[in-house]
């Protein structure tokens, strides 16, 4: 087994170190997520609390973690008789992405519990983490059966396997840990909901706080052992803290004049539901207990509130992380006077509550700088640099970005036929979960038993396999897959026209309300998205497909406009990134989404080769939609005509709005046959 990093040696990084230590003071806080760049040592740090988690004792020989004072009387392994236990380090399990349910949640031997009615379970994960931390990188990028299975274990502390009357249950609490990088997609609003806290980390712009990261990594691959040993006696102090924290931990009150800060707290800030209020109680506490005190007191509120709250006041996909820390100690100063105090000070150290994080710079290499000020990392913004040079390719009559229309609910645009893809919620697809629509052979591991079908495949062979008693005799022969049909997510590539025709600013606003609310609604589908745009003299890929909808986003936010319509490069520039992602991910379909009033200019004959770059997308089968942005009293049908060429359909602006989408797939489907 590979030395890990020490967590005393991460230089920087208080918000991270303090989420997790306050997870390993207080378990119930209810795990952390890491949000952040990639390289900020966000894995290593998850990896080094392991090695600080004080042991547990279990029952000897159960699989499944069960504490010898109080076992799991549900256990499979079980039932326990009454033992001393056997000690043993904390465990820290990871759940890779593309794991498989069955992995996660464990297997039965559906042949044997067919056959002898014998409940042989292969534990998964969930029961490895018992106890435990259960860490998930890039949480994100998790599939959303799985998130599904991660949520119900969650709330109940306990794992459900379910195989065609076959139940089997065990206990199954850990500290959930995830980390992900904000720009490849955010999670679903039920997972976030269960991260007790939340902290974002970026690399520090400080010289010399680099130069030591960069020092003790070298140092550290260089000789693991030699590193960590160096680094040992921090460590056991640390150790020795936490174990010191978690023995006050039941001693520490919380008083009632601090639980009114708390739910005031939650309450200007309009969280949903009350497992804020719970997580800030906890966490407060934690805090307490991790600085020695008894007593918890406004610091520790202010600190709790900025670790549980940012990820809980997310109104939509589009809005950032955070809080207002001015409106939180008003809130806070608020509530303390309506009680008659007031004298408490809201406002922390620098590092928080009672010097929550070890030192840095202070080990046995001597090196390293505390970070000084306090330098949010925020510069420019969406608005800034708005009277700069126009970039190239923007030609005559550029105009300025205008802000998005509000967004708006729109009807479910999807792919026709049945596809394969990845499980999401917009077009029909095969998928491993869903309604049952027949069975096969299976080509692998058996995962969705069709009952009947096995039960029919074996019965005729029953007095052949001489068959005495009661029981079914199958063999592997006999077993049968489920098919099931379900819901793909697909590749959402928009092509938005950005010209001089569409430059008028309501008009544009409008178009960018249209297209952020069908990313609103990617979003929520589960969907990859990618922008592509065409104005002046060439057609530019703003976001490459990525499944960060809040990227292109902040992309189509700040679309400027004007300049000729080089419609013919907008589709063309549109099949190479569809001709890429075929070859990345061919089982994802895509759905080509043409935002334009249609005119075309620029170059000889812009009209025609438009249209025959239409026909390109129509002869592959890419299924699309042209949303008309034409407006006026004289209206040219461009967009309509445009919408032939490539073998879809087109609508309105407010067509998005209305029911008329319905039937856009049956259209798409007719005009193909038709042609």
């Amino acid at each position: 087994m590979s030395t890990p990093y020490p967590f005393t040696a991460i230089v920087g990084q208080d918000d991270l170190r303090l989420g997790l230590l306050l997870n390993a003071v207080s378990p119930a806080v209810g795990g952390v997520l890491v949000r952040g760049e990639k390289g900020t040592a966000k894995s290593t740090a998850v990896r080094a609390l392991a090695a600080l988690m004080p042991q547990v004792t279990v029952v000897a020989g159960c699989r499944f973690s069960c504490d010898p004072q109080a076992p799991d009387p549900a256990c499979p392994d079980g039932p326990h008789e009454a033992a001393p236990g056997v000690p043993r380090p904390a465990r820290t399990v990871e759940l890779p992405v593309g794991a498989s349910e069955d992995r996660l949640v464990g297997a039965l031997d559906i042949e044997r519990a067919l056959a002898e009615g014998v409940k042989a379970f292969e534990p998964g994960l969930l029961a490895d983490a018992h106890r435990g931390i259960l860490y998930v990188d890039e949480v994100n990028l998790l599939h959303d059966h799985l998130v599904d299975l991660l949520l119900d274990a969650a709330a109940m502390g306990a794992s459900y396997v379910e195989r065609e009357g076959v139940s089997v249950r065990h206990a199954a609490r850990f500290l959930l840990v995830g980390t992900m990088n904000p720009e490849e997609g955010e999670l679903r609003p039920q997972l976030l909901d269960r991260f007790g806290l939340t902290v974002e980390v970026t690399a520090s712009r400080e010289t010399d706080e680099r130069v030591e990261v960069v020092r003790r990594r070298l140092a550290y691959d260089d000789g693991p052992e030699a590193f960590a040993a160096l680094w040992a006696d921090e460590e056991a102090a640390l150790r020795d803290r936490i174990t010191a924290a978690r023995a006050l931990l039941p001693r520490v009150v919380l008083g009632d004049g601090v639980l009114r800060q708390i739910a005031a707290t939650c309450a200007a800030f309009e969280v949903d539901g009350m497992r804020a209020d719970i997580v800030m109680a906890r966490t407060a506490t934690a805090l307490a207990a991790w600085a020695g005190r008894d007593e918890v007191v406004a610091d520790d509120v202010r600190q709790a509130a900025l670790l549980a709250l940012p990820h809980r006041r997310r109104r939509n996909p589009f809005d950032a992380p955070g809080l207002d820390e001015d409106k939180l100690d008003d809130t806070l100063r608020d509530a303390a006077d309506e009680q008659g105090g007031g004298d408490d000070d809201p406002d922390p150290g620098p590092d928080g509550p009672g010097g929550a994080v070890p030192p840095q710079g202070t080990g046995p290499d001597g090196g390293g700088t505390e970070p000084e000020g306090a330098d949010d990392g925020v510069s420019g913004g969406q608005g800034s640099g708005e009277g700069d040079a126009p970039p190239a390719g923007g030609g005559a009559g550029e105009r300025r970005p205008v802000g998005a229309g509000e967004p708006f609910r729109t009807k479910m645009l999807s792919v026709p036929g049945l596809g394969e893809g990845a499980a999401g919620r917009r077009s029909r697809a095969r998928t491993e979960h869903g309604r049952t629509t027949g069975s096969r052979r299976p080509e692998g591991a058996l995962t969705k038993l069709h009952l009947a079908a096995t039960v029919q495949a074996a019965a005729p062979h029953q007095r052949a396999r001489g068959r005495s008693g009661r029981g079914l005799v199958v063999r592997r022969d006999d077993l049968r897959q489920a098919t099931r049909e379900g819901r793909e997510g697909n590749l959402v590539l928009f092509a938005v026209d950005a010209s001089g025709s569409m430059a008028a600013r309501q008009r544009m606003s409008a178009v960018k309300g249209a297209v952020m609310s069908l990313l609103l609604d990617a979003y929520q589908r589960r969907d990859k998205v990618g922008l592509v745009t065409f104005r002046g003299k060439e057609a530019e890929v703003a976001l490459p497909p990525t499944s960060s909808v809040d990227a292109a986003a902040a992309r189509l936010e700040s679309l400027p406009t004007g300049g000729r319509t080089p419609l013919a490069a907008g589709l063309l520039k549109a099949h190479d990134v569809l001709r890429v992602e075929r070859l990345r991910d061919p089982s994802r379909r895509a759905l080509l989404v043409v935002v334009t009033d249609g005119r075309a200019t620029g170059g000889v004959d812009p009209v025609a080769l438009a249209a025959r770059a239409a026909r390109l997308h129509a002869s592959e089968g890419t299924a699309s939609v042209v949303v008309d942005c034409e407006s006026g009293y004289v209206r040219l049908g461009l967009a309509a005509e445009l919408a032939r060429d490539l073998g879809g359909s087109a609508v309105t602006l407010d067509g998005l709005r209305a029911d008329s989408i319905a039937g856009l797939v049956k259209d798409i489907t007719a005009t193909r046959r038709a042609a």
